[in-house]
């Protein structure tokens, strides 16, 4: 068994540049993406995936990444739009992609709560929305590290960064924060046995 100090070691490095926390924020969700894929091949096999888990990771990305990251990024697509005009129809279609992550998550999460409640549903409406929302959230991700983020971190300002800390200050994470919140133990453990 990992003890919990093990666990926080490997996860808890938050740095303090905007543009770090970014790139940090896209790594870890990536590897909540690979947990959720491989639970996923679970139950496409016709085996009993982690329901519990999976649940975790699609509850922790609708209330952290849907709450404050995407939103936090939207302003600054907005500021990095003002300097870089040419990043226009990019940036709208990567705002477009946040709100289709989030119903895709919130359908998919939403079939995983009435599994947990025993309801009974047919595998290939799981197997389609775990799909549509792996693909999109793993495309965008890549999409924004690949033609977004280098030019966000030499063109955004103090003044930007300002603007998106007015709008949208950053919420405490409850998964990869200092203080993780009970509910996100397992998956913490989980995660660092996947490192």
């Amino acid at each position: 068994m990992i003890e919990e100090t093990a666990v926080d070691t490997r996860i808890r490095t938050t740095p303090a540049n905007p543009m770090e926390i970014w790139h940090t924020e896209h790594a870890y969700f990536k590897r909540l993406l690979d947990l959720l894929h491989h639970e996923v091949v679970v139950f496409e096999t016709g085996q009993r995936p982690n329901y519990e888990l999976m649940e975790n990771i699609l509850s922790y990305l609708r209330n952290y990444s849907d709450r404050f990251h995407h939103p936090r990024e939207d302003v600054a697509f907005a500021c990095l739009e003002e300097h870089c005009p040419d990043l226009a129809p990019t940036l709208k279609q990567l705002r477009q992609e946040h709100r289709v992550i989030a119903n895709a998550g919130e359908k998919l999460l939403a079939q995983l709560e009435a599994i947990l409640d025993e309801a009974i549903l047919t595998r290939t409406e799981v197997e389609a929305a775990a799909a549509t929302y792996l693909v999109y959230y793993r495309n965008h991700i890549d999409r924004e590290e690949r033609e977004i983020l280098t030019r966000a971190e030499h063109t955004l300002t103090q003044e930007d960064w300002e603007q998106v800390n007015i709008a949208v200050p950053a919420g405490p994470d409850p998964l990869f924060g200092a203080n993780p919140e009970q509910h996100y133990r397992d998956l913490r453990r989980q995660i660092a046995l996947e490192t």
